[in-house]
């Protein structure tokens, strides 16, 4: 899986977000506290605004916050936000590419590779992330040794 540098932006903003204590937060603030181009930014808060991951309010007491619990947004829901589906092979959906002779197999790793992500990418909220407790499922795969190699 290759993330894309507006999609771990995108990430990190929603973090900073989800572990505000005190409600509105700035774009300003935001690309501060993750080291943030302010202007790519800002482009990336009107992507999760659009798609309901976080509110924003104008004027001096504005700024941004999330649109729902952080314990109802997975990482999945903000990649795709950003960037389109998880998985895309040429820019389709794994399920409609087909390949012919001994390369047909290959749809079905792709759709396996995507089934895997999902797992892990929508199953772990911004909730998890901000209390660093991740689910158990999770845990077990950061936690084998070949994860790191």
């Amino acid at each position: 899986m290759r993330l894309s540098a507006r999609a771990d932006y995108a990430l990190r903003a929603a973090i900073e977000l989800a572990a505000a204590q005190e409600g509105h937060v700035t774009a300003e603030q935001l690309a501060q506290a993750q080291n943030i181009p302010g202007k790519f930014l800002e482009t990336i808060l009107t992507h999760l605004r659009r798609s309901n991951i976080v509110r924003s309010q104008r004027g001096p007491d504005g700024g941004f916050w999330l649109a729902r619990p952080a314990s109802e947004i997975s990482l999945a829901d903000i990649i795709r936000a950003i960037d389109g589906q998880l998985l895309g092979v040429r820019g389709e959906r794994p399920e409609n590419v087909s390949y012919p002779g001994a390369a047909e197999p290959l749809q079905r790793v792709w759709i396996a590779l995507r089934a895997n992500e999902r797992a892990v990418l929508e199953t772990v909220t911004l909730a998890d992330i901000v209390s660093g407790e991740l689910p158990e499922q999770v845990a077990i795969l950061v936690n084998s040794p070949q994860a790191w190699v």
